[in-house]
């Protein structure tokens, strides 16, 4: 009871601690973080289920979102879809970041050699477009989802390195890590016990960026019929499916647009509010020293 207590109080303390813009983008996050969760619970109609709706209807009390140019209900696609989108992005900015994050650690505290070798490889990486690696890598290896996730992970870990090594490089020179090794400590220990505890909010930060590149390219892959392949469907299959039914009005190429920017809106909101939040703690503590 006591422990539940304590995580109300930092929670409610967090929720104050945000801007109003940030209060909203953290609910929006969370609201299609718990339809990407509950959504199949959720969804009026089984996802392939023709319902009985005509194609590309509008709005409705049987389909409050409309119907596709099947006749299925977009309020269960969209649902569905949230797996997709939110889920892929999710797993593949959770690898970036750890495997940039890692690697970071690993140039930062080893020999000069390896430092060079991996510098090397991430500038080789970053001097490539994001989309068009991403683009190449599909058309060679195709398009199911443990290729997409890889895809998005090798187009954005060399970016969450180049953050991570920047912090990591800045960090190993500090007076405390300094002392550690004088007292003999290991690489890995220092790298782990000293050093990472301290990049934490900055990579969480750029975590949260990394997501949103993630919705953006996967949904652009899938518009472009390279994405994420039927019988399954993400946001951007669903506009791309529904292309034409732009011209008569439909909401069925509207509704997964609308999910796909509110969703980034959102989760930008957020950050922006941690950075300033971090700012402001930060310029406290140098008030207060």
């Amino acid at each position: 009871m006591r422990k539940t207590v304590v995580v109300l109080k930092t929670a409610l303390n967090f929720w104050r601690s945000l801007s109003n813009a940030g209060r909203i983008g953290l609910v929006i996050t969370l609201f299609w973080l718990c339809m990407a969760l509950l959504g199949g619970w959720l969804a009026p109609y089984s996802v392939e289920d023709i319902a009985g709706g005509g194609i590309n209807e509008g709005f409705s009390r049987a389909f409050l979102l409309g119907t596709d140019y099947l006749g299925r209900d977009m309020l269960t696609r969209v649902l569905y879809g949230a797996r997709y989108s939110i889920g892929l992005a999710l797993s593949a900015a959770i690898l970036a970041s750890v495997c940039g994050t890692l690697l970071a650690l690993l140039a930062a505290m080893s020999g000069k050699w390896l430092e060079e070798l991996l510098g090397r490889i991430n500038d080789a990486l970053l001097i490539m477009p994001g989309k068009i690696m991403a683009l190449l890598m599909v058309a060679v290896f195709g398009s199911s989802l443990p290729m997409l996730i890889l895809t998005a992970v090798i187009t954005y870990w060399p970016g969450a390195y180049r953050i991570a090594y920047a912090m990591a490089s800045n960090l190993r020179s500090m007076d405390y890590v300094q002392a550690a090794h004088l007292r003999g400590e290991s690489k890995l220990y220092i790298a782990l016990t000293d050093v990472l505890p301290n990049m934490l909010h900055p990579m969480l930060t750029d975590f949260g960026l990394r997501f949103v590149y993630i919705v953006l390219l996967l949904s652009g892959l899938s518009f472009l019929g390279l994405g994420v392949q039927p019988p399954y469907a993400d946001w951007g299959t669903l506009v791309h499916e529904n292309l034409q039914a732009l011209f008569d009005g439909s909401p069925a190429v509207l509704v997964p647009a609308v999910a796909i920017a509110s969703l980034t809106i959102g989760v930008n909101l957020f950050i922006d509010s941690l950075q300033m939040r971090r700012v402001i703690r930060l310029e406290l503590e140098e008030e207060a020293a």
